[in-house]
């Protein structure tokens, strides 16, 4: 009677470990399926990309010994927390944190199970990291969108060396857009510029701030924000019938509503943390000690169609956005 229980017993451990995929090894010590839970905040085109890297290369390196939980939390932090919870109680071996809110999300839930953010600008300000020195020395680790500020900031008074007055448009609930706006500001003010802050709450109130950015300066600057890129035609719908160019922190929101941008390609860095994964699911790699990547090449670019009808004459040495 014993035997027949202890046979029953072994069964049941052998099915359980067939289906969760949680310890499950293949005879070289690698695991049979790698469970991955994909938390991004938002649809939008950037973010997007980043996720689609992310997956094609983990999917070149594993085939099919890779499943992903792709989750989106529609532009709501608490949301973010919710899903990263669900990973963590799912027993997933590695968390994928598009955007900030999803990153903070994962670090409250785990500090065992490896994260690696994208699409994050600044990881010791999303983090509260100070003397940051390129790793986190916790669970985390990935890739930032951050283009060169300086070089943003440069590419406004290229183009505008006239204007007096540069709005700067943002959410104020994303920690790394005020980073980006304190540096960008900083910049533009020891440039001869005033700069005012033109921040939102959330997508209800963006309407109403970008018509009082447009009543009051000449340019604005928008930094990679997320809530302002999944809001770019109500952006663009009050700015450029008023006649106010955007410099935009990335291409998406140039695209919806800005004349120029300093790109980088989110399926790239989305793909180097495709990397970064394997390299920890597969070879070990200690996450604590991994830096921080950025994107190796960016672009200068434009918006053909809001420049030409803004009359604005973009110099040689950018790009037309398709």
């Amino acid at each position: 009677m014993k035997k027949k229980i202890m046979a029953l017993l072994m069964m049941g451990c052998m099915a359980a470990a067939m289906f969760t995929g949680c310890g499950n090894t293949a005879g070289n010590g690698s695991k049979d399926t790698y469970n991955i839970g994909i938390c991004q905040l938002v649809q939008h085109e950037a973010l997007d990309a980043a996720t689609k890297g992310f997956k094609d290369a983990l999917t070149e390196k594993l085939g099919d010994k890779v499943r992903f939980d792709e989750q989106n939390a529609s532009g709501d932090s608490a949301t973010c927390s919710t899903i990263a919870n669900q990973f963590v109680s799912s027993g997933v071996d590695l968390i994928l944190a598009n955007a900030t809110a999803p990153l903070q999300s994962a670090a409250s839930a785990t500090n065992t199970i490896p994260i690696l953010g994208t699409s994050v600008t600044d990881y010791a300000t999303a983090l509260s990291i100070d003397n940051w020195t390129g790793t986190t020395g916790v669970n985390i680790s990935g890739t930032s969108d951050l283009a060169p500020l300086s070089e943003q900031a440069a590419m406004l008074k290229e183009l505008f060396p006239d204007a007096k007055t540069v709005g700067m448009l943002y959410c104020s609930a994303e920690p790394n857009s005020e980073y980006q706006v304190r540096v960008v500001t900083e910049a533009l003010e020891g440039m001869g510029y005033t700069c005012k802050n033109y921040s939102f709450a959330d997508s209800n109130d963006i309407a109403s701030v970008a018509t009082n950015a447009t009543n009051e300066c000449d340019v604005i600057y928008i930094p990679t924000d997320n809530t302002a890129a999944s809001a770019t035609n109500v952006i663009d719908n009050v700015c450029r019938p008023a006649g106010i160019p955007i410099i935009a922190g990335e291409e998406g929101i140039c695209k919806g509503c800005g004349v120029a941008t300093l790109s980088i390609s989110y399926y790239d860095i989305g793909y180097q943390t495709g990397l970064m994964a394997y390299e920890i699911l597969v070879n070990g790699a200690d996450i604590k000690t991994m830096e921080v990547q950025y994107a190796p090449n960016v672009t200068k670019k434009y918006n053909v169609e809001i420049c030409n009808e803004l009359g604005i004459q973009i110099p040689d040495g950018y790009e037309a956005i398709e």
